[in-house]
């Protein structure tokens, strides 16, 4: 990616325009650049805070995770997306923490917390954006736990499979069942029935770590 780290936090950032040119000077100052490789914990709860979080190359994923090691896939985050949940150590109102890991080599941009909460309280426009963000980011978890707790689960994965082809705009998606099942929160024995139930039905068809999309339709009535 050819942007520099202004011209990121500039088409990131909506209160960016609202800053002085000592805040913007500031938070350029501030920034870690860090790189992931794909599969690498990127946060854990026990670490460190890490700040306000930006995406620059890449994808991340965001989740929670039991004490028996299963994992809720929150949302995930692509290039140019900020993320205010890895930022509690400035941010009182949020009272858990979650985890991330890299989906794919990432390259992302840490505002340092302690010149961010300066800003913060000093900028208005700065405050109003870490609100919305948080209170965007905690309606994709609330969604996620929506479809947990009541969608029967071959809706879930029909919902599952059906973003994620319209994520890649390809009928064919790679990803193992494993996967899958850390994503939507299940076991990777009840996915692998339930997709050979798709695959019964003319709905998918399977192969070693793919999923083909045969019937789109199928798939979206069973979502209704």
């Amino acid at each position: 990616m050819n942007q520099t780290k202004e011209e990121m936090l500039k088409t990131t950032f909506t209160f960016w325009q609202y800053l002085s040119e000592e805040e913007k000077k500031q938070l350029c100052i501030g920034i870690t650049e860090k790189t992931y490789q794909k599969g690498e914990l990127v946060h854990a709860p026990n670490e460190e805070c890490l700040g306000l979080l930006v995406v620059r190359k890449g994808l991340l994923r965001v989740y929670i995770s039991s004490e028996e090691g299963r994992d809720i896939t929150l949302f995930r985050l692509e290039q140019g997306e900020a993320c205010t949940l890895s930022a509690s150590c400035f941010m009182s109102e949020i009272t858990f923490e979650v985890m991330m890991d890299a989906e794919e080599d990432s390259e992302i941009l840490l505002l340092c917390p302690k010149v961010f909460r300066q800003i913060t309280k000093q900028n208005m426009y700065v405050e109003n954006y870490l609100y919305k963000q948080t209170a965007a980011r905690f309606s994709d978890v609330m969604w996620a736990m929506q479809q947990i707790l009541f969608l029967s689960f071959d809706k879930r994965l029909a919902y599952f499979l059906l973003e994620e082809q319209m994520k890649s705009k390809d009928d064919i998606i790679e990803m193992t069942h494993e996967q899958i099942a850390r994503y939507i929160g299940s076991a990777r024995e009840v996915v692998s029935r339930m997709l050979k139930y798709f695959q019964e039905e003319g709905y998918v068809e399977l192969s070693r770590g793919k999923i083909k999309i045969l019937d789109r339709a199928a798939l979206e009535l069973l979502t209704e």
